[in-house]
């Protein structure tokens, strides 16, 4: 959407620490059980590379069908045009029918789910506004695949492409609009995580999201995002897919990489949360950002040569997506996009001009590329919804001076857990570089490193040697 809006080293996911110290070794199912590290001594593990997979989540990534890709996106770009405010009734032609077209592949998946997927057309009338000339019905496509463990399944993960597409004027409905790139190419993730997942089973809830205009000011998603706040609905990570389809741009060619957009200061601080972040030196460890850690992390783990190619602001230059009416609320959320664009194809009359092709055409996406976006995709969902929730209540004692640094958060309450690992790095260092499992506990002392001088995580471990997300802790008494 055209908005006007006011390396280090490599990361070690999942299973590494316990590794590379030689306190574990990976079982036959493909990953270790956190609970053999019970009663060990705690050792330091430099994050260096990465080790074992669960080796369910490597089939699902290994699922992921280009071909099933490209047959999503030639569809989709097939309809002419899906503005938003495009024809709604003809079958052939419009939102309408890509919105119908939608449903019934989300409703296809979800009859292979033994039940577990549900299928909704998620509708409202959005009133007169920018780019909204009249009112007008707008309708997100949901599919929610429920979590199997009681304790989890209230958590949410959410990924979502907007089907929506525009040409050079925002208000003409009637133009060819093909949006093969955007978003087609992003709902084409959305729909094929969601075949490749639906037959799986995951303690958490993940929810599948085809929306609508994203162009004409993030409404769909701005409606969900918000109906999902006033419900208490706990979404812990949003994926928006955007413009996802091609590995080649303006400037070169980047074949194995997909960029990760993620803020680091939230969107929703309050002027005392500001103020005990400028304290601690925060800037760089908002939920989103650990969101977006983890997503590299797994990417390591599930999809190289394909890497998670951390980009340190929420969006780009003038955009901004879908995952921003998330931000707005306070849920952590990222954004997937390539890392070359070519603006002939983006948001362009199809037309030839001085023997350039401009216009969003299939014929510019490169279907294999967004077959690996997805597999990224795919392997960060399953494994968050695989694992604990980020420790609760993580802080620091900052009540006295002292060289070591204490730190404190609450016990979860899911019945696998297995305990919790201590991750630190050196202030100016953009990921996490090492960790040392405590075991199953709630406070642990990390003796001789001061507070002072690295910045501090914690993250859950459950008995299949999942890891959660690491929650950044707060000054505490």
């Amino acid at each position: 959407m055209d908005l006007r809006l006011p390396n280090g080293r490599v990361a070690l996911p999942l299973v590494a620490t316990a590794l590379l110290t030689g306190l574990i070794t990976p079982t036959a199912a493909g990953i270790t059980p956190a609970a053999d590290l019970a009663g060990k001594t705690p050792r330091d593990a430099e994050i260096t590379g990465v080790a074992a997979r669960d080796a369910e989540i490597a089939r699902m990534v290994g699922d992921v069908d280009a071909k099933n890709v490209e047959r999503i996106i030639t569809k989709l770009a097939s309809f002419g045009t899906r503005h938003t405010l495009s024809s709604q009734d003809d079958p052939q032609r419009g939102i309408g029918a890509a919105r119908d077209w939608i449903y019934e592949e989300f409703a296809a998946i979800a009859a292979r789910s033994g039940g577990r997927m549900t299928v909704e057309k998620q509708s409202f009338v959005q009133p007169v506004s920018p780019r909204i000339p009249q009112p007008t019905v707008i309708t997100n496509v949901v599919a929610t695949l429920r979590g199997d463990q009681p304790e989890s399944a209230g958590r949410h993960y959410v990924v979502s492409g907007h089907y929506d597409s525009r040409c050079t004027d925002v208000a003409n409905a009637t133009c060819d609009a093909p949006g093969a790139d955007d978003d087609a190419s992003g709902v084409a993730v959305s729909l094929e995580a969601a075949r490749v997942m639906a037959t799986r089973h995951f303690d958490a809830t993940v929810v599948f999201m085809a929306v609508a205009a994203e162009e004409q000011g993030l409404y769909g998603s701005a409606h969900y995002a918000e109906l999902a706040k006033q419900s208490n609905v706990d979404i812990q990570g949003m994926f928006t897919n955007d413009i996802v389809g091609s590995a080649d741009g303006e400037n070169g060619k980047a074949p194995n990489a997909v960029r990760v957009f993620s803020e680091g200061v939230p969107t929703t601080e309050t002027p005392a949360q500001a103020a005990t972040r400028q304290s601690v030196g925060g800037e760089n460890d908002g939920v989103s950002r650990q969101l977006a850690r983890f997503v590299r992390d797994a990417a390591e783990t599930y999809t190289r040569p394909m890497d998670a190619m951390l980009v340190y602001r929420r969006d780009r230059y003038l955009r901004g997506g879908d995952h921003i009416s998330f931000l707005q609320r306070g849920y952590p959320a990222i954004r997937f996009t390539e890392v070359h664009e070519d603006y002939a194809h983006q948001h362009q009359d199809v037309r030839v001009e001085n023997g350039v092709q401009f216009g969003d055409l299939p014929k510019f996406v490169d279907y294999d590329y967004t077959a690996r976006v997805a597999r990224v995709n795919v392997a960060s969902l399953a494994a968050l919804a695989r694992a604990p929730e980020p420790p609760k209540g993580a802080g620091i004692r900052t009540t006295q001076l002292t060289n070591n640094t204490d730190l404190r958060w609450d016990a979860s309450t899911v019945p696998d857990i297995a305990g919790y690992e201590v991750v630190w790095r050196d202030s100016i260092e953009p990921l996490w570089t090492h960790s040392r499992f405590v075991g199953n506990v709630t406070a642990y002392t990390v003796a001789g490193k001061s507070k002072d001088n690295f910045q501090f995580g914690v993250r859950a471990v459950d008995t299949a040697g999942h890891r959660s997300p690491v929650s950044y802790p707060l000054p505490a008494n």
